[in-house]
């Protein structure tokens, strides 16, 4: 799909058949990179979270502050590259709506914390499966 058609102003006096397509292809893109701007959030969330906590021993907390800056760049590049293929403005309104939206539970853990409670459950024989 060209970038003219995604830009180009879809007044319903000129929309045929084929505008509606356009149309709905533009919305159902702008979704799914609003999707992906908003994982991103949630990781950024999360890794922050984690890269700030006192259980994480000097060297995974440098290697989740370098994973941490890599999101944040990708956040960034996603921002703009919304703001090239549908404008500054769907590019803010998505910014928005994902940092208003997107939320992490605060007793969420690192999945290598969860394994070893996991695992440490299963030896007590609480695995939580009916087991």
């Amino acid at each position: 799909m060209s970038t003219e058609l995604l830009h180009a102003p879809l007044h319903p006096s000129l929309m045929g058949p084929a505008s509606r397509y356009v149309k709905e292809s533009r919305e159902a893109m702008l979704a799914y990179e609003t999707e992906e701007l908003a994982a991103l959030r949630f990781s950024i969330i999360l890794t922050a979270r984690w890269e700030a906590s006192e259980d994480e021993d000097l060297q995974q907390r440098a290697e989740l502050r370098a994973d941490l800056s890599l999101l944040r760049r990708h956040y960034g590049g996603k921002i703009d590259e919304l703001a090239m293929t549908f404008g500054v403005e769907e590019a803010m309104k998505a910014k928005d709506y994902v940092e208003r939206t997107v939320v992490v539970p605060r007793d969420m853990k690192p999945l290598s914390v969860q394994r070893n409670e996991e695992v440490s459950h299963e030896e007590g024989g609480e695995t939580g499966y009916g087991v």
